[in-house]
């Protein structure tokens, strides 16, 4: 049996307005809420027991989820009152772990979705012995990440958290937000407080001679911090780019879920996905976006790399490209809105208003 704690305990700040109502865990992502694809990997995998360490809108979860058996497990779920960092929500979802202090517990975070081999990286953990194992992953520019280099058996070496200089740069392997951890050491992490499992418990552990394991597996990795990423994450899902058990229909250009409405001479591509009750309006185009459930798209209307909230309206002839229109907004007819723009909940925007080019 493999235990885990899922962790999602976070605001999402900067994905806003998209979780004003929605926790970043539960921003629908290829048809369903993003938790339902990590869950189903981890269920897929072997995970048997997960522990959700939840606190922003703890509420959402239960009701959706409830106790995990649709997907072949068992899930509970523990409250913070108060923000504990990672550390702090690992060491208090540990209390409702079940296995020995040597038993090995998977740690993933809620906002990251990855192709990684979850059952390569227990077994790696287990084969090195190690007291932690984290998954690594390669990235260009590793500036805004957590350094992990490692020596050529795969020990970590040092932990540098979001490098200032360039000679901080001194690896191109990040952490990349899923652990394996040795029960007792979950144990051993202080009870009560915040704690950084990036800044306090793991570079204490490395000081104190414990064994930490790097497991650089070069895969599907992407952190669901910014809309423009969970836009793409949900058109990679729905294409097949990254495998899922949980998307709700064949892998292809696009997703239309029960209840939606696309008028003929609509085009959907790059793994669009249309929500239940949502409305496509004739001519319209929409290229690798989510729209939520009860949306409408108006006739002649072009969408592309958008996030298009529960009950909003997009108006004829409008162009979106690389925006987000929050839950029950209404973009008026012949708009134009590009490059990161948001249109925050329930705001209301009048025809030609904006545009970023000049009349036809």
């Amino acid at each position: 049996m493999t235990e885990a704690i899922l962790l999602v305990g976070g605001q999402g700040t900067r994905l806003r307005p998209v979780t004003v109502n929605t926790p970043k865990p539960m921003v629908p992502t290829a048809g369903v809420p993003f938790l339902a694809h990590q869950i189903a990997r981890a269920a897929a995998a072997g995970v048997t027991h997960i522990v959700m360490a939840t606190c922003y809108l703890a509420e959402v979860f239960e009701p959706y989820f409830g106790d995990g058996s649709d997907f072949g497990l068992s899930l509970e779920y523990v409250v913070e009152d108060e923000p504990l960092g990672t550390g702090g929500a690992i060491r208090n979802a540990g209390q409702r772990l079940t296995g020995g202090p040597d038993s090995s517990v998977l740690v993933f975070n809620g906002d990251i979705l990855t192709g990684l081999d979850i059952r390569g990286l227990v077994e790696a953990h287990e084969a090195a012995d190690a007291d932690v194992s984290l998954h690594l992953v390669r990235v260009e520019d590793p500036r805004a990440f957590g350094l992990v280099p490692t020596d050529p058996d795969g020990r970590v070496l040092a932990f540098t958290e979001k490098p200032q200089t360039p000679e901080e740069i001194i690896t191109d392997q990040i952490n990349a937000g899923c652990y394996v951890f040795r029960r007792s050491v979950i144990d051993s992490i202080p009870a009560g407080r915040p704690v950084s499992v990036e800044r306090e418990t793991f570079p204490g552990l490395l000081a104190s001679g414990a064994t930490l394991h790097g497991v650089t597996e070069n895969t599907y990795w992407m952190d669901l911090g910014k809309p423009e990423s969970i836009i793409q994450a949900s058109a990679d899902l729905v294409r097949g780019v990254v495998p899922s058990p949980a998307v709700p229909g064949r892998r292809g250009e696009s997703l239309v879920l029960p209840g939606a409405q696309v008028a003929a001479g609509a085009k959907l591509s790059g793994g669009t996905v249309v929500g239940a009750g949502a409305r496509i309006e004739a001519g319209a185009v929409v290229q690798g976006s989510i729209v939520l459930d009860d949306a409408v798209i108006g006739r002649d209307a072009q969408v592309n790399a958008s996030l298009i909230g529960a009950r909003a309206r997009v108006g004829a002839r409008t162009v979106l490209d690389g925006t987000v229109v929050g839950d029950g907004a209404a973009v008026g007819d012949d708009n134009e809105l590009r490059a990161g723009a948001r249109v925050w909940c329930g705001a209301e925007l009048p025809a030609a208003a904006i545009r970023f080019s000049p009349d036809a």
